[in-house]
C-alpha cells in the first residue's frame, strides 16, 4: 500500500469527477501525465438548472457508447432487492428512544421557520464516542463583530458541548467563531474532529482545544475525505494572483493538472451532498482551487484549478466516474490510483447519477427515475449490484450520512406536499416535515424511521455511533438515542477489497 500511495499519481489518466449536489456542481475530466506533466484536460461544468422529469442529460457523451454484456446486466438488476421509500412521516419513531437529552438545559433554541431554504448549517451532531456525543449550534442573538470583516462574511458565534449519553450533562464547552453559514464540522474516526473557518483547518477532540491543521491561501468552501479517511479533498477560493505564504497549503508543479470549463451544458442531478456549497459559488475566473492532501502529512497529490466547487467520489484505491451510455444508460468506472481501471457495470437514469463511497468496499448511486424520484442504488466495488431503494417525488433536498463502520447509513430528506422541479419551486409551505431514515448498508432494510423536527434543510441532526449499534436525532426538543438491532452482514463481495 505504501508504494501504491508513493505512484498513485504518477500515471497517465482521465479523471471524469462526477460533481452532484442539489445545485449540480461541475465534473471534471483531468488529464495527468506521469511525473507531474500536464496533458489539456476539459472540465463538463453542470448548472444548477434542472431538467424536466424523464428528460435524458443533455451532457454530451464524454465516450463511445459501450454496454458490458447488456444481457447478464439485466438479470443482475432483475435479482436486486427493491424497496420502496414511503413518503409518509411516522407519527412517532419505530423504534422507542432508549435516552433523551433536552436541549433546552444545553441553551439549544430551535432555529425559525424563516430559516428553512436558507441553506444555512445551524447546527451539528455527531459522536465522538459511543457514550458521548459533540453537539454544537449556532448561538441565536450573541454576535461580536470583528474588524477587519471581509465582503460577504457573516459572522456567527457556534457553542460545541461534549455530552454524555448516559448523564445528558456536558462535559466540555467551548464558543467558536465561524465567517460563513456553511457546514464548518466534520467528525473523524478516532475521536477527534475537524474545523472550517476562513482559510484555517483546525482539529480538536473531547476537550474541545484546537489546533492548527492545515492553512490555505485563501478560503475553504468545502472539504469531503475518502471512507478510511486517509485523504482529504477541498475547495478553496485562490484567485491565480495570490501565492502560497509560507506554512500554508502549496500548489506543487508536480501535482498540478489543466482543467476547461465549458458552462453552456446543463444536467439534473438528485446528489446527496446538499450541505456544500451551491453552484452561486461559481466564478467568471478559475478561482476555486481542489486539492486532494494526505490528512496525515498534508502532502498535495492533486491540484487543480475550476469554476465552481467539485465533488469527488473517492476511496484509497481510487476515483469514481460515471461514463454516459445508450439513452438513459450510465456507465460506472473505478479508476486506480496506481494505474488501471474496473468497469462495474451500469444504472438507468434520467439525470446525471450521484456517486458517494459508504465504506472502502461499497458506493451508492442516487439516479433520477423516470418522473423524478430518486432511486438508491447500492454497488460493491467487485461490480455487484447489491440493493436498490425506490423513493417518491415528494422527497426532496436529501442529506446522506455515513456511519463510521460502514454498516448503516442515515438517509434525510424533506417531505413536500407536491412534486418540486424547476418549473414548480418550494415555498416553505410545501415542506410537511423531514424524514429520518437509518438504511442498512447490506442490503437497503431501514432499521429506523422518523421525523427531525425542527427540520434542518442542510442536516446536521443526525449522527451514527462508531459502531453502528447507536443512532441519534435531534427531535421535539431532544437528542434522542436509539438503541438498534445488529445490521445484518454485509456480503462477502463488499466485506473485503476487490482485486485488480
Amino acid at each position: 500500500m505504501r508504494l501504491a500511495r508513493r505512484r498513485m499519481w504518477n500515471r497517465v489518466g482521465r479523471l471524469t469527477v462526477p460533481v452532484f449536489v442539489l445545485f449540480a456542481l461541475p465534473a471534471c475530466v483531468i488529464f495527468l501525465a506521469p511525473h507531474g506533466s500536464i496533458y489539456p484536460g476539459k472540465v463538463l461544468a453542470q448548472t444548477s438548472q434542472l431538467n424536466p422529469p424523464g428528460q435524458a442529460d443533455p451532457l454530451p457523451d464524454i465516450m463511445p457508447n459501450i454496454d458490458p454484456d447488456p444481457a447478464s446486466s439485466r438479470e443482475r438488476e432483475q435479482r436486486t432487492p427493491v424497496r420502496l421509500l414511503g413518503d409518509r412521516l411516522p407519527d412517532k419513531p419505530t423504534l422507542a428512544p432508549s435516552i433523551k437529552i433536552p436541549v433546552d438545559t444545553l441553551g439549544f433554541t430551535a432555529p425559525g421557520a424563516i430559516y428553512l431554504g436558507q441553506r444555512n448549517s445551524l447546527a451539528s451532531l455527531d459522536f465522538l464516542a459511543e457514550d458521548h456525543l459533540l453537539f454544537t449550534f449556532r448561538v441565536p442573538g450573541l454576535i461580536r463583530r470583528e474588524d477587519g470583516l471581509k465582503p460577504g462574511e457573516d459572522e456567527r458565534q457556534i457553542r460545541a458541548m461534549v455530552v454524555s449519553v448516559k448523564t445528558g450533562q456536558a462535559e466540555a464547552e467551548a464558543l467558536w467563531t465561524v465567517h460563513d453559514r456553511a457546514r464548518y464540522l466534520w467528525m473523524l474516526k478516532d475521536g477527534h474532529f475537524i474545523l472550517r473557518d476562513r482559510d484555517i483547518l483546525q482539529q480538536g477532540d473531547s476537550s474541545l482545544v484546537l489546533k492548527p491543521l492545515f492553512q490555505f491561501p485563501g478560503p475553504v468552501d468545502w472539504l469531503e475525505m475518502d471512507p478510511q479517511q486517509l485523504y482529504i479533498v477541498t475547495n478553496s477560493l485562490e484567485p491565480a494572483i495570490v501565492a502560497p505564504k509560507p506554512g500554508q497549503v502549496d500548489s506543487p508543479s508536480t501535482a498540478q493538472a489543466t482543467v476547461e470549463v465549458d458552462r453552456g451544458n446543463a444536467s439534473a442531478s438528485p446528489g446527496t451532498h446538499t450541505s456544500a456549497p451551491s453552484d452561486s459559488n461559481a466564478t467568471p475566473a478559475a478561482d476555486i482551487v481542489v486539492r486532494i492532501l494526505e490528512r496525515s502529512t498534508g502532502k498535495v497529490m492533486l491540484v487543480s484549478r475550476v469554476r465552481s466547487t467539485v465533488h469527488l467520489p473517492i476511496n484509497s484505491d481510487g476515483y469514481l466516474e460515471r461514463l454516459r451510455g445508450n439513452g438513459q444508460t450510465w456507465m460506472l468506472n473505478l479508476n486506480y490510483f496506481t494505474g488501471g481501471s474496473r468497469l462495474l457495470g451500469r444504472v438507468e437514469s434520467s439525470c446525471a447519477p450521484g456517486l458517494d463511497f459508504i465504506s472502502q468496499e461499497e458506493f451508492l448511486i442516487t439516479t433520477c427515475a423516470a418522473r423524478g424520484e430518486a432511486r438508491l442504488v447500492a454497488f460493491s466495488t467487485d461490480g455487484s449490484r447489491m440493493w436498490e431503494d425506490d423513493g417518491t417525488t415528494s422527497a426532496i433536498w436529501p442529506i446522506t450520512v455515513m456511519g463510521p463502520d460502514g454498516t448503516r447509513l442515515a438517509r434525510e430528506t424533506l417531505q413536500v406536499s407536491r412534486p418540486v422541479n424547476a418549473y414548480n419551486p418550494i415555498d416553505t409551505d410545501d415542506i410537511k416535515g423531514q424524514m429520518v431514515r437509518i438504511i442498512n448498508t447490506a442490503d437497503g432494510s431501514v432499521a429506523l424511521e422518523a421525523a427531525a423536527n425542527p427540520p434542518l434543510d442542510v442536516g446536521g441532526n443526525v449522527a451514527i455511533s462508531p459502531s453502528g449499534r447507536r443512532a441519534a436525532i435531534l427531535t421535539d426538543g431532544a437528542i434522542q438515542v436509539f438503541d438498534l438491532p445488529p445490521a445484518p452482514p454485509l456480503p462477502a463481495s463488499a466485506a473485503a477489497p476487490a482485486a485488480h
